[in-house]
């Protein structure tokens, strides 16, 4: 496969099962050979950013020009069939390599970025996002990279720019303001809905985003948890397809997993469909969620505020009525 890297430091790593390095070595000789990734990265230097103080966490709001495609991304099946998945092997640039990672997924690095690293973690086959399949794969991958990166998914209908083609993303560590704050906002906010010494499985409503958490040092145990939550939540919301869910994958070595899942209503908020001066370019997904919310245009950015920032992040979580009922479905299947 012509994509993937031919470093030999990067093959020794791989040898070693240590991914996180190899990932860093990848990202070093990209951006020093490949210079569409150089110029995005330079777009980060550009990069404007102001913090929200809530009780107890904090929301960014980052103007990133580099990421208006992603942004405003036309996801809608006719739109996908007209064009070439810009995941799938054969339509990479010349200049992009990966590393194979488990002979399933190749791990590229992303020329849009928000992270200061930015990969995309993609399936060698071209198959539709679907997490429940895959969350095993996500648990292997967010423990192979944890040295430096932490995991996310987004759902085809509320966030990814590729929903035909699987595919995660990493990014560095503690970027996002919720892999610091998530015991602070579990403690304050927090519902249990089951706990022993093996497992502990939370409810959350921080006022403005609502997710339930899974922590656990046994990957079964986690993907046994996903999988209840996943056919509970699915059930109540009637949905054939997948539920509208957003993934934080973060590992660990001495605690092991911590998987968040966003419950969404919609993909985007009011803002984004409005005209003129009422428009706002912005598309909640994972990342912005977890507390660096882009705005790929200035003006947006520019006149952003606290309370906008509540009242687009509530629009598109489940409302307080759902997620009461999810939450005692939840509790009862324990």
């Amino acid at each position: 496969m012509k994509v993937l890297t031919d470093d030999l430091l990067i093959k020794e790593l791989i040898e070693q099962n240590n991914y996180s390095d190899a990932a860093k070595r990848l990202f070093e000789i990209q951006k020093q050979q490949w210079q569409m990734l150089a110029s995005g990265y330079e777009t980060l230097k550009t990069v404007k950013s102001k913090s929200f103080q809530f009780d107890g966490f904090k929301i960014k709001a980052q103007f990133n020009a580099g990421r208006i495609t992603s942004t405003s991304a036309k996801v809608d099946p006719k739109s996908i069939s007209e064009r070439k998945c810009f995941l799938c092997t054969e339509n990479l640039p010349e200049e992009q390599k990966g590393i194979l990672y488990n002979n399933k997924y190749i791990i590229l690095c992303n020329p849009f970025p928000i992270f200061p690293a930015h990969f995309t973690l993609t399936q060698k086959e071209h198959q539709p996002q679907r997490i429940i399949d895959t969350f095993s794969d996500m648990l292997d991958l967010s423990r192979d990279l944890a040295k430096y990166y932490t995991v996310i998914y987004n759902g085809p209908r509320c966030g990814a720019s590729a929903p035909d083609h699987l595919h995660f993303q990493a990014g560095n560590k503690f970027f996002m303001p919720i892999d610091d704050e998530f015991h602070q906002i579990k403690n304050e906010y927090g519902k249990m809905i089951y706990e022993d010494d093996d497992l502990s499985f939370y409810a959350v409503d921080d006022g403005i985003r609502k997710f339930v958490s899974i922590e656990s040092l046994d990957k079964n145990l986690v993907v046994k948890t996903f999988n209840k939550f996943y056919k509970i939540y699915s059930e109540l919301l009637n949905e054939k397809q997948e539920p509208m869910i957003n993934l934080i994958s973060f590992y660990e070595e001495e605690y092991g997993w911590r998987v968040i899942i966003f419950l969404r209503s919609k993909h985007r908020p009011n803002v984004f469909f409005a005209e003129g001066d009422e428009k706002i370019l912005v598309s909640p997904a994972a990342i912005d969620l977890g507390g660096v919310c882009i705005f790929p245009r200035e003006e947006d950015y520019n006149r952003i505020t606290k309370e906008m920032m509540t009242d687009i992040f509530k629009e598109v979580f489940v409302d307080n009525e759902k997620f009461k009922v999810i939450l005692e479905k939840l509790k009862l299947s324990f």
